[in-house]
């Protein structure tokens, strides 16, 4: 199968086999015959009306769609996923393509991934085989227009690139288009609408204060704010979990206000079960700065994150395997190096070990038709509470409403309903002193694993924001590479 992913005629092949392939072109000329013969009788039938045009209507409403490796064609539809399959007539492509010797094989066609590839491609010219198991490349950054709305929506939860390194933002822009956009979120609490992360005007809104300058909410934070002492000295020491990080830098009732239920939504354990960098990535501001982020380099893709990886993607030196298992065909690929990037826990499951620990998410959709304006007053708006003003339970962390984002329009609205959850997709890695040791006890055995290098977030078992996945693809592909740089000097 060749799925056409660019401009760029880039072949990215799915792995199936010959019978399956045989038997869904019978299908496709059973469809053809089916249609062809229903399209004779309707347009008889039909001959009094307004023609052709009314016709194809009623094919298009009465026909079924056939089935495709079990995505029906409609649901292809509905995602816009730009795949065509086109057979050519040789059952044994995917096996060709498997049997070829390449200098790198690389596991996962997220950003991790995608990064190695197009720089061994572009600075050295060398080939490589990624292996994706999902259908589509760009791992969770992967969006698509979706057909019901029109509105560019992301599968896997929203993405909002932002960096402060220089070099990062330099290569981004190889690939993209960038419309600067500095994210706003807002968190529904007690029944109002208050700017995430805290600022003055979060203060303000939730306690009825009349806080005008930095000075005040510095001084109003000091009164709110705990301090921890070491026992056995009697000294201010660092906070051991999340819930002394919260503690420390905003007392006791806006943790239990917002830090405490939101971080139990996301993660089914409380502050205080988990380590002190969770609640530590989140700033506390003492100014109105209602941004998300403070990086200097903020912006999305005017044409979305996939049309970036099917460009970093596009050299004819890369060949994608989608819908591909790799530990189905790990015996058969031939490379000189071998990246991974997925979870580390999985590559060493024949070990017995218990598995790593991580969250997934689910996404309800959400159309809402004759809404030319916003469902929500902001892309994203946060649920940290349990019930609503009403006594209503809210099991959900967040709403995030896409038509916000790149200023889009639409006369409906399309929004996704997040839920934190156990299984499914890994997320967020769960970092408490259990999984921390026993991630030590995989990175000891990735160590010794030869001629294999662990890169990314699950095989890391880090959370990693997109420019940090970048730059650490980027520098391990500079220290891998450090012998190449030396023999063409």
């Amino acid at each position: 199968m060749i799925l056409s992913h660019n401009p760029f005629a880039r072949r990215i092949r799915s792995s199936s086999d010959s019978a399956t392939r045989r038997s869904r072109r019978l299908a496709i000329v059973l469809v053809i015959g089916a249609i062809l013969l229903y399209a004779y009788t309707s347009t008889t039938s039909f001959s009094g009306g307004s023609g052709s045009g009314d016709t194809a209507v009623l094919l298009r409403e009465q026909v079924p769609l056939p089935k495709i490796k079990g995505i029906t064609v409609d649901n292809m539809k509905q995602q816009q996923v730009k795949e065509e399959e086109v057979t050519n007539g040789n059952d044994n492509e995917e096996d060709d393509s498997l049997s070829k010797e390449y200098d790198n094989c690389i596991i996962g066609a997220g950003l991790s991934g995608s990064v190695i590839a197009e720089n061994y491609a572009t600075k050295y010219g060398q080939t490589s085989l990624i292996i994706e198991k999902r259908h589509h490349i760009g791992g969770n950054c992967y969006d698509y227009i979706d057909s019901e709305t029109g509105i560019r929506v992301s599968k896997y939860g929203a993405h909002l690139f932002h960096t402060r390194h220089t070099r990062v933002w330099e290569y981004v822009q190889r690939f993209a288009e960038w419309v600067p956009y500095e994210h706003k979120v807002l968190g529904l609490v007690d029944g109002k609408y208050v700017p995430i992360p805290v600022t003055i005007d979060t203060v303000n809104t939730l306690f009825d204060e009349n806080i005008t300058s930095t000075e005040e909410m510095d001084e109003w934070l000091k009164n709110e704010q705990v301090t921890f002492t070491d026992e056995s000295t009697g000294q201010k020491r660092e906070a051991k979990n999340s819930e002394e990080v919260a503690l420390m830098r905003v007392g006791p009732r806006l943790y239990d206000l917002i830090f405490k239920p939101y971080t139990f939504k996301q993660w089914a354990k409380y502050p205080a079960e988990l380590g002190p960098e969770v609640l530590a990535r989140i700033p506390v501001r003492n100014n109105h700065d209602g941004r998300y982020f403070s990086d200097p380099h903020q912006a999305l893709p005017k044409e979305g994150y996939t049309s970036i990886f099917d460009k970093m993607l596009s050299s004819s030196k890369i060949t994608v395997l989608t819908n591909t298992d790799y530990f189905d065909v790990k015996d058969k690929i031939k490379c000189k190096r071998l990246y991974y990037t997925g979870p580390v826990d999985t590559y060493f499951a024949d070990l017995g070990w218990d598995k790593l620990e991580y969250r997934s998410l689910s996404f309800e959709r959400v159309v809402q038709d004759n809404t030319p304006g916003y469902f929500q007053p902001a892309a994203v708006v946060n649920r940290p509470q349990a019930t609503d003003v009403n006594g209503k339970d809210v099991d959900f962390t967040r709403i995030v409403e896409y038509k916000h984002l790149l200023n889009q329009t639409s006369d409906k609205t399309i929004y996704f309903i997040e839920r934190s959850k156990d299984g499914g997709e890994p997320y967020y890695p769960v970092p408490n002193d259990e999984n921390k040791n026993l991630y030590k006890r995989y990175q000891e055995m990735a160590e010794k694993e030869e001629g294999v290098t662990f890169v990314g977030r699950l095989a890391n078992y880090k959370y990693f924001n997109m420019d940090d996945a970048i730059l650490n693809a980027l520098e391990l592909f500079d220290k891998d590479t450090e012998h190449l740089d030396k023999a063409t000097a």
